[in-house]
């Protein structure tokens, strides 16, 4: 049995999801297992959403992180793409893929390129990261270090609140980092009364060598996202927050 299975099986039950059957460990292990949890509430728009899948698209296949990606000592990761909303809403749009070369890095961004999008209600965060955590558990590898990796442009305002949750998965040995989005868009709920880039440090990253990294706004997500591809696969070392804009 991997180790920190039956952990994994107590958060899920504990997080009120259903048990799993014990996934499939035939593919071989990878460095990282890496969670990308992306918001697609409504206060991101049409024009914002396609903005954020171009920049985990031209983030993932950008030559410096395929880089990062083959540079471990397994020299591949695992990769799932999930997509939430309010509490009712999270769903694995990419299922995990073992990302070995570039070729397999490009073959993941024209999936995601060919995935239908949509556009819901409300912000739940604790929601994207109970989901998060199930999807990990069923991931059909082992890997070194298993990471949520969550984006976003609001506070939670749906469901729980996401601390609990936070340093749950936390206590089971995943790192939670984040990318807020930061803009003047209404968040449909009670404000943060912190700014965006202080809730998330103080409210959703956690785990050994969590960090966050800001985009000012939704034109320099894409810098954003590949800045912090290469740490967070790399396990770099740095601030734990930094800015792009």
């Amino acid at each position: 049995m991997p180790p920190g299975f039956l952990r994994r099986r107590s958060l899920l039950a504990a997080a009120g999801l259903a048990a799993l059957p014990t996934p499939s460990r035939a593919e071989e292990p990878v460095d990282t297992l890496l969670v990308l949890a992306v918001d697609i509430s409504r206060s991101v728009d049409e024009d914002e959403a396609k903005l954020q899948r171009e920049g985990y698209r031209n983030g993932v296949s950008d030559p410096r992180v395929v880089e990062a990606m083959l540079g471990g000592t397994l020299g591949s990761i695992g990769l799932a793409y999930v997509e939430w909303a309010g509490a009712e809403y999270q769903r694995l749009v990419l299922p995990w893929r073992r990302i070995a070369s570039a070729r397999d890095a490009q073959a993941w961004a024209e999936a995601l390129a060919e995935a239908p999008r949509q556009s819901l209600s409300w912000t739940s965060i604790s929601g994207a990261l109970e989901f998060s955590a199930q999807v990990l558990a069923q991931a059909p590898f082992e890997g070194t270090r298993r990471v949520v990796d969550v984006s976003g442009d609001g506070v939670n305002n749906s469901g729980p609140p996401p601390e609990p949750v936070r340093d749950r998965l936390v206590a089971d040995g995943i790192v939670i980092n984040g990318l807020p989005i930061v803009n003047d868009r209404p968040t449909y709920g009670r404000g943060p009364q912190l700014p965006l880039d202080q809730y998330y440090r103080d409210s959703v990253i956690g785990g050994t060598g969590a960090f966050l990294v800001v985009a000012e706004d939704f034109n320099s997500f894409g810098l954003a996202v590949r800045r912090k591809l290469i740490r967070e696969i790399a396990a770099l070392p740095g601030d734990a927050i930094e800015r792009t804009g």
